[in-house]
């Protein structure tokens, strides 16, 4: 049971990991909640959506690739942890400037909630860094995800903070409004890409 709360527990950080930072579809996501609550609530879900897409995908073939690769698996780990070193490290170098975003447009007529939803995943699905995240994480554990309910435990979890906090996110827009500060998107962004260092950190450990 505890392998299972610490599978749990790494999923949830690497949902928080990837959908913390607030880039440019953070951005939009929190125009959309000053905007149009249902068309807010759709977006996110097609955030989380799309991040339990990638994670179901990068869990089954993690495993796969680290079983190819067997004899070889440190070396593994550190080209996994520096890919993650690197989103990270242009992740925090990026939020030295908060991220900018428009008003939505005088007028502009709401969306379906469908529409939105359609509009946002394919927002993020074309987004390779959260592709290449996922690749690297759930590559270098390896067979950890493998068996037992390991992996559906962890995309569940991945699924589950990434919802949560996206659905936050667009709350916290709509009741905020525009009152919500570049410096608050900032923290996020850096919080976030902590995360991510904190997890490359943790893939590299033990140094071969």
């Amino acid at each position: 049971m505890s392998a299972m709360w610490t599978t749990a527990v790494a999923g949830a950080a690497a949902g928080l990991g990837v959908a913390m930072p607030v880039g440019a579809v953070g951005v939009l996501l929190m125009q959309e909640g000053m905007r149009d609550r249902r068309g807010a609530v759709a977006a996110a879900s097609a955030v989380a959506v799309v991040d339990l897409a990638y994670a179901a995908a990068a869990t089954a073939l993690g495993p796969w690739v680290a079983a190819t690769l067997s004899g070889a698996e440190a070396w593994v780990r550190l080209v996994a942890a520096a890919v993650l070193a690197v989103i990270a490290g242009r992740g925090l170098w990026g939020s030295r400037r908060p991220p900018t975003g428009g008003s939505p447009a005088p007028g502009e007529a709401a969306r379906s909630p469908a529409r939105t939803f359609a509009r946002f995943a394919a927002l993020t699905l074309v987004n390779p860094t959260t592709a290449l995240y996922f690749t690297a994480l759930t590559t270098a554990q390896g067979s950890t995800l493998h068996g037992g309910g390991s992996g559906a435990v962890f995309v569940s979890a991945v699924f589950a903070a990434s919802f949560v906090w996206q659905q936050l996110l667009v709350a916290a827009s709509g009741f905020a409004g525009a009152r919500i500060s570049d410096a608050a998107r900032m923290w996020t962004f850096r919080l976030g890409y902590g995360l991510v260092a904190l997890y490359a950190v943790k893939v590299a450990l033990p140094l071969p």
